[in-house]
Order: C-alpha cells, then structure tokens, then sequence
C-alpha cells in the first residue's frame, strides 16, 4: 500500500472480483484503508498483499445451506396473525393463517403443540378461544397470485393450515395468532428483489437457522472457528449482525407487508419461550407478541412483557455474541458489527451491549439521526458509517441520480458528523456499478477530503455545546437514544415527519442531548432531571412517545411541574403529555381534570377535541419574539395535530393557522414552557427549535457563545481550543451568511452544500 493511502485513510470501499486494475487505480486516488465485500460479492485472492485492512462479511445465522439441511427443525420462527374474519350466521368458521402472506418466506409451524403455541382470539370479546373448540388441517401451497419471476419456485415444503371454528359466535371477529418457519431469510429476499439475483446461476435462497436449539448453537461456534483458520487475510470480521433479523414479512405479491427495525418478532423460538418462563415465572403467550396485530411497534407504549421480552433477548445475544467475539479476538482479529439486519438483541444502548467487548459499529448513515445512533454508541473503539447511496442497480442505472442522492446523503449526515464525528465512513454495494459513473466517484473524493478535514483540522477537538442541556422525554429513553419516531431505517412515512424532524434537528444543534424514559421520571423525581435543563416530550396522541395513559401517573405530572417551576424549560411537540384521564374519588366515577395535555398549565395552550367547543378563546399572535426573531414564517409543521387553543392570556401565541395554535411561549412560574404543534425537517424548522431551547432555558443571551450564523441554511460550528470555526451549507444552492460571535464577525458566501473552515482570531476563511 502506498504512502498516499496510509496518509488519508478513514475510508472502507466495497470490492469485487473481476475489476482488479480499476479497484487499485481507485482505491490509491481515493486513499482507502480498508475495503470489504458485500452481501453477493467475494474479495480478490490478492486483496491481503494490497490493502492494510480487510473486511469480510460474516453471517452467523445463515448463509451454511449444508448445515440448514440438517437442522429442518431448528428454524429461525416468527409469530404471525392471519387475516381477521367475520363469523358466519351459524356453522363453522375456517380461516387460511397464509392468506396474504408471502409462501416463499414463511410456513405454519403445525408440527408443534398447536393448543399451547398457537392461539384463536374473538376479538370482538376479547377472548380467547379454548383449544377444544378449533382445530387445524395442513393444506397445499396455493400459486402465487401475481408470479414474480425474479423469485422463482416456491420452497418445496411450502403449504399452509386451515384453522376451523367450530362454533364461534355469529358475526363476530376471529383471528389466528400462528407460529410460523421462516424459510427464506429477509435480507436475501430484499437482494433478490433489488438486484434481480434469480438471474445469477447458482444463488440458492438462503435459509435461516436459530442459536436458541444447542445443537445449532455449537455449530455457529465451530463453523466461526473453521472460518476463521481459512481466511487468514481477514483483518476484520464484520458481522452482519448476529441472530434475529427485524421484522420484515412480506404479503403474497413479494412486497413489504409488515417492517419493523425495531421489532423482536423474529426473535422466538420454543426453548426462548420455555427458558422465559423459567426465568421470569410466567409463561408467555402468541398473543404477547402478535398484540392485536400491531406486533408491539414502537409506537405502543411497551408493555411489562415486551419489555421482559427485550431485557431476555438482549441479555441472551449479548452472551452468545460475546462468545463470538471472543473467538475472533483470539485469532487476533478485529470484530465489527454492522447495526441492521440481524441486529436484534444487540441494543447499542441496552444494558448488555458493552460486555460483548465489540471492536467497532458499523451502520447505513440515512439521515443526521442514523448517523448520531451510530457516532454517540459507547464503549467500542471506533465507528463507521455507510454512507448512500449503495452501489445497487435501483440507484446506479440509466435515468438514477448517484450523484444527487451522494450530494443529499453527505448534506444531511454532516450535520450529525460535525457534532459527533463517526471515525470512518464507507460505501457499500457493487464497486463495478459505480465506476460508471465517473461524476460520482468526482463528488465522493471531495466529500472524503471534508469528512477527514473534520478530524485533522482540529486534532479530534469536538466543537463546543451551548449551556443548555436538552433531554428527550418518551417511554423508551435510553435503550433508543438517536432511534425514536422510526419505522423502517431512515425511510419517510407522512406520520412521523412531523416528530422525527425534532430528533434530525436535534442531531446536528450544538447541545447536550440524552433520552430519558418516563419510568426514570416517575421513580427518580427531581434527581432524575437534575442535570437537565430543557425537556423535550414530543409525539402523536397515545403513542409510545407522547406517553398517553402514563400521564395519569401524578408522580410524572408533579416532577415536570416542579421542574419547570423552579426554572426549567418544557417544550411539547404535536399532542404532548395528551391524556384524557380522569381523578380523585373512583366511588363518584372518578374526577375530570379538564384538559387533554396534561401540562396545559405549564404550556398555556390545550387540544379541542369538540368537548369544549362552547367555550370562547381569544388568541392574539405577538408580532416579535426570540424563538421566531430570524425566521420568515417558511417553517412547516407538518401533520394537522388538530385545533390547538391557548388556556391562558398570558400565552405568548408565535404562529396561527386556521384558528389554531401553532407555535407559543409560556411562562411557568420559574421556568418556561414552549408549544409547537410539529417539526418537520427544515433548516428554518431546525432554527425555530434551537431558538425555542435557548429562550426556554433563559439562555437568550448566550445565543452567540458558541458562534451564530444569520441564515438558517448555514450552520457554524465552533472548536474554542484551536480558534476555529466550520461553517457548511445544508442547502442544494448558494448562500451567504454573517457569522458572529466570541467578539467577532465574518460575512461567508458558500456554495452549494459547501463546507469552509474560518480561522477565527485572524478572521479569514481558510
């Protein structure tokens, strides 16, 4: 490896067999370190002698056909609810589990005791339905409705189950809570799909095996210590993740039906069950897993058993993992893991993760928010991020936009890298696919030239943080840090742009960010906020993340009050701290409080929700405040949370729609409390939340300690012991801005996207 590539370095490239001159050409002009293969490629036999550091992905739970062979009954399962379906006037009820769900991907487990593992429930009456009044009949597999061709045959024991009612009660709703094998693994289905790999000779779809059976288990040990003496060119074992796989189904036509980068579905198997239970001593049920449906999405407040159920798996993988690792370690070789996929049970933030002894992490960087989840983990040695986009054919094709989307990934993500540096970053994909489009690789190695500017430039100096520290309040606290309001990985769902702005914003604003859960609120109290100065609640109605009945809990209601009275800040989002609870004496039916947001007193405004419509409210919007001072009114706060009205003449109402409340500040005794009625991403919307921190905290006049800039579209960041400042234009035009502060004052003119450094005590860009 030459000088120039051991100089630049923090660069990991994918490469392929095939292209050797153009890998090396393109690794000394970009100065990669490292390079990897990816999911569907293998290395060069040379790659050992060329490069000072070599990836190799490594698949734990699949990817030994010979081993799935022997293993038939130790399947990685997953629990799955059919269709719900009406009963009839009178006779019997039958329902096909399959319907509409994917017969490539998963079969009913009907060779287990189907009265203790699978379940019938009368949703209507809530009940469930005894074993002896249902029963249940293996079926063929029926064809594929609209054949997908890039899929090809169905898996040979492919079928399904009839489950029959007997007498089920006339007109009302039954489901099936079934356990079901899975017999594909989901990210290879996602390949196939993607990179049309059922054209390629040879590709065998994969299927996925479960460490919970011992048997698999010495197996997964013994093939990583096999691997490991065959390819001693690897210096790094990048484990794509460990065990259990997110939830992702897919419906009977080959598209995502059910995905969740968060979901612990894929994660059971009957000894995990049964090993539960004597650890917790009670048993669980289908119904504890397929919750209605809703499969215990983030978005529902978890309950007591989901949350067991994250503690035993996470303890579990840790233990196995670490096992792993261990092995790797002794071969004197360095063990990564990549954050997704398989990832389940590694919780990054969980209480077990630090005792797996990981070297590094490496993660998908898809917005400022993946990018912090991945920076901000502690206790590995490094971290690296993958940036977008992939080297895949949906992007790098005629009429795709590699460049535009490199340009909007590296603008998002550095928002993040400049607060929380990662230490690498990479690419993933077919390196073959990008080297035809030269433009692309042109912006790649100006993006490498900035990111390692971050680092050499201020000798790893992170930039300064203003005197406000932030806490994000919502029923996952720590365990999520970095992950809350996502459904699929960095991907947009019109009912949470309007909260995830928050967290993006927060991840590339100059504070002392953490995430604390309610429980720690209610059983810590005042000492649970003590190094808190502004707390944030935002989230839809009855979510996870607002909090909903946990707001009845006047332990919460009581700190935050406290808090804010004795000079916090409290700042709700959408339908913060909503409840619709009653109190006070239960013989009289219980007490009304009044209101929906519980802390309306501390906000100064509350929901209408039609009970109060003949009441009059008389909103007069200020026309100057601190937390709009710099804004044009181009904020958008996304989705309608509803008619928002102010409880008090005092409530300095900022922004009106239609005769709602859209953004307000509050006095609160001591403290402050700011409404806003959501945050979609912008860079004004990010604006509008420093400030509303700042004003909140009594920190108006510290606006300027860590340098300011007059355009929301530029951002500065301030390094106070190397006297410099970065400043960077998060939009896809030209701007110009006068940063000021620390007794000084430079006028900027950046281009598109453009970064430039300021030495500060001279006053000139450098």
């Amino acid at each position: 490896m030459t000088d120039k590539t051991t100089r630049l370095g923090r660069l990991t490239l994918p490469i392929e067999r095939g292209i050797d001159a153009e890998v090396r050409a393109l690794v000394e002009r970009l100065g990669a370190d490292a390079v990897r293969n990816s999911d569907g490629t293998e290395l060069p036999e040379w790659v050992d002698r060329a490069f000072a550091k070599v990836y190799s992905t490594y698949f734990p739970a699949r990817g030994d056909e010979e081993w799935a062979n022997q293993s038939e009954d130790e399947r990685i399962h997953q629990y799955l609810s059919s269709n719900a379906h009406t009963a009839p006037e009178s006779g019997p009820l039958s329902i096909d589990v399959m319907e509409g769900w994917f017969q490539a991907q998963f079969r009913p487990d009907t060779q287990c005791d189907t009265s203790r593992w699978w379940q019938v429930i009368d949703r209507t009456s809530g009940e469930v339905v005894d074993p002896s009044q249902w029963s249940v009949e293996d079926v063929p597999a029926k064809p594929i409705v609209d054949p997908i061709p890039i899929v090809g045959d169905l898996p040979k024991n492919a079928g399904s189950a009839v489950v029959t009612i007997h007498s089920p009660e006339p007109f009302h709703v039954y489901t099936v809570s079934f356990f079901a094998v899975q017999v594909w693994d989901s990210t290879q289905m996602y390949n196939y799909l993607t990179n049309d790999w059922a054209l390629e000779e040879g590709r065998v779809k994969e299927r996925p095996f479960d460490v919970a059976f011992p048997r698999t288990w010495e197996h997964v040990k013994d093939a990583l210590a096999i691997w490991l003496k065959a390819n001693p060119q690897v210096d790094v074992v990048r484990f794509t993740t460990f065990f259990y796989h997110f939830t992702l189904a897919f419906d009977s036509r080959g598209r995502e039906r059910y995905v969740d980068w968060f979901g612990y579905s894929a994660s059971v198997s009957i000894p995990a069950m049964e090993e539960f239970e004597k650890e917790y001593g009670y048993a669980l049920t289908p119904e504890d897993f397929v919750d209605g449906g809703w499969y215990n999405c983030p978005f529902r407040t978890p309950t007591p058993v989901f949350k067991d159920w994250i503690d035993f798996t996470s303890k579990r993988v840790a233990e196995k993992a670490g096992e792993l690792v261990r092995k790797v370690h002794e071969e004197g070789r360095e063990a990564m893991m990549f954050l997704g996929d398989n990832w389940i049970g590694m919780e990054p933030y969980g209480p077990y993760f630090p005792s797996i002894k990981m070297d590094a992490v490496v993660g998908s960087v898809g917005s400022a928010a993946t990018c912090r989840m991945i920076s901000d983990i502690p206790g590995v040695r490094y971290t690296e991020g993958r940036f977008l986009p992939y080297f895949f054919p949906d992007v790098f094709r005629e009429g795709g936009d590699p460049l535009g989307e490199a340009n909007e990934s590296w603008r998002t993500a550095r928002r993040a890298i400049v607060r929380s540096p990662l230490d690498r970053m990479g690419y993933g994909g077919y390196l073959s696919l990008a080297l035809k489009f030269p433009e692309f690789i042109d912006r790649v190695e100006e993006i490498l030239a900035e990111f390692r500017s971050l680092h050499e430039a201020t000798g790893g100096e992170k930039p300064a943080c203003a005197p406000v520290r932030v806490a994000v309040l919502n029923a996952w606290g720590k365990l999520r840090t970095w992950q809350t309001h996502m459904v699929a990985h960095a991907l947009w769902y019109k009912q949470i742009h309007t909260y995830l702005g928050v967290i993006e914003a927060l991840a590339g604003l100059p504070f002392d960010v953490r995430f604390m859960s309610f429980d720690e609120v209610i059983e810590g109290g005042m000492e649970a906020l003590e190094d808190v100065d502004v707390v944030i609640n935002a989230g839809a109605a009855n979510t996870s993340f607002s909090g909903g009945q946990v707001w009845e809990d006047l332990r919460l209601q009581d700190t935050l009050r406290r808090f804010v009275a004795r000079g916090g800040g409290f700042i709700g989002v959408g339908q913060p701290t909503a409840s619709v609870g009653t109190q006070g004496n239960a013989d009289r039916g219980g007490i009304c409080r009044g209101s929906v947001f519980a802390l309306s007193d501390v906000l100064g405004v509350d929901q209408e929700i039609s009970w109060s419509l003949s009441k009059d409210h008389y909103e007069e919007p200020v026309s100057e405040h601190f937390i709009t001072a710099d804004l044009d009114g181009d904020y958008i706060f996304g989705e309608d949370p509803g008619d928002v009205v102010v409880t008090d003449s005092a409530t300095h109402v900022l922004v009106m729609d239609r005769g709602s409340v859209r953004a307000s500040a509050h006095d609160f005794c001591a403290g402050r409390g700011v409404y806003l009625a959501g945050l979609t991403w912008s860079t004004a919307n990010s604006r509008l939340l420093h400030r509303a921190i700042m004003w909140a905290a009594h920190a108006e006049d510290q606006w300027e300690s860590v340098l300011s800039s007059s355009n929301p579209d530029v951002e500065v960041a301030w390094y106070p012991e190397s006297a410099l400042a970065f400043v960077y234009n998060d939009a896809d035009a030209p701007r110009s801005s006068e940063i000021s502060g620390q007794g000084g004052q430079i006028l900027v003119e950046l281009a598109a996207g453009q970064g430039r450094w300021v030495d500060w005590e001279k006053g000139q860009l450098l």
